[in-house]
């Protein structure tokens, strides 16, 4: 199946700085696709140049497969919403609703009718008179969104759109978005730093270093299968151990920790017998108090216990190595100070060349 976007071999240079080195991404059609990443990887050039903001160092850039690497921005039949959403702030809400209409030559009977639907299905219809400082963060958000959806756009460019939002206001947003995604059959491409954001909301996530793509896959394959100690530490929380391989059998691997320890771990792809690894487990997946038929456990001390509401989050020391487990929160037993043991299986462990 041809991709809907695709990526080419693209490249883009800031006079020696090269911000994004060689890129290559496909997003199918009604796909949506999280670029995630640290300040600075690059996410939001890439999303420029899609818009046509930008301009390619090098490379080609195709929607539909036609290369638009020259098409002004507003022949890409793209809407963009931005994190401080661009209202104009002299026009009331369906003003600004309508105001892609206007510029595209739709008839004002057909532009009325338009912006009052599109209000209608963001339950703003009564808000259609207020300016947008009349309007609340969400509001405003929503606004935003009605007036890149009013048009019918191709595509959906969104740049961290909902970082100026408080906590709940945002997890409301991000459901509502991908409930928009889904009834519509948008082509999404998000922009985000919020690892969470990205897991909630995608169908994909690139996450980006250093203007390359690290990995890409759905949240499942990102989270439980990082393919490099970056991505490891970068989405999710993870347990690092750095130790040393002794043995190779099979698809095992029988790896050294720092103090001595020995553990077994799945062996990846490509991966010898031998050298340095580092090995990353996820807080969940540390089992305390031990159970049968794990393979590997480790002595450990409860350091700090951290109430999170929904869950406990226990600091723990093994020797020199420092675990984070998180757990039930009915495991009241589990005290400062207090003596136990972390279990894991081989499967939990991602390894890592260090």
């Amino acid at each position: 199946m041809q991709a809907y976007i695709r990526f080419d071999q693209v490249s883009k240079a800031y006079a020696q700085v090269r911000v994004i080195e060689n890129l290559n991404l496909e997003v199918t059609k009604g796909e949506f696709l999280s670029l995630l990443g640290p300040s600075g990887s690059g996410k939001t050039t890439i999303l420029m140049m899609l818009a046509g903001f930008e301009a390619a160092t090098s490379g080609t850039i195709w929607l539909e497969g036609k290369r638009i690497n020259e098409l002004p921005p507003h022949k890409r039949g793209m809407g963009v919403v931005f994190q401080n959403y661009a209202l104009f702030p002299h026009m009331s809400v369906a003003e600004n609703v309508a105001f892609p209409l206007q510029m595209r030559g739709v008839a004002k009977a057909e532009i009325a009718r338009q912006v009052a639907t599109a209000l209608d299905r963001v339950q703003l219809a009564h808000l259609g008179d207020r300016r947008p400082d009349q309007l609340s963060g969400g509001q405003q958000q929503r606004v935003a969104l009605t007036r890149c959806l009013v048009f019918e756009p191709k595509v959906i460019l969104m740049d961290e759109p909902l970082g100026a939002l408080d906590k709940q206001l945002r997890e409301q947003m991000q459901l509502e978005i991908r409930e928009l995604h889904r009834r519509l059959g948008l082509t999404i491409v998000f922009v985000t730093h919020d690892q969470s954001e990205a897991l909630t909301m995608s169908d994909r996530i690139a996450i980006f270093d250093k203007g390359q793509i690290a990995q890409i896959g759905t949240a499942g394959e990102v989270y439980d299968h990082p393919q490099n100690q970056f991505v490891a530490q970068f989405i999710g929380e993870t347990n690092l151990l750095n130790g040393t391989i002794l043995a190779k059998e099979g698809g095992s691997l029988q790896v050294a920790l720092a103090d001595g320890s020995r553990i077994i771990v799945e062996a990846p792809a490509g991966l010898g017998g031998s050298g340095a690894v580092a090995i990353s487990i996820r807080p969940e997946r540390l089992v305390l108090g031990g159970r049968e038929g794990l393979a590997n456990s480790l002595p450990a001390d409860v350091d700090d216990v951290v109430y999170q509401g929904n869950h406990l989050r226990l600091h723990l020391s093994s020797g020199p190595v420092r675990l984070v487990a998180r757990c039930d929160r009915t495991a009241a037993r589990w005290e400062v100070g207090s003596r136990t043991s972390v279990s894991f299986a081989p499967s939990d462990c991602s390894v890592f060349p260090a």
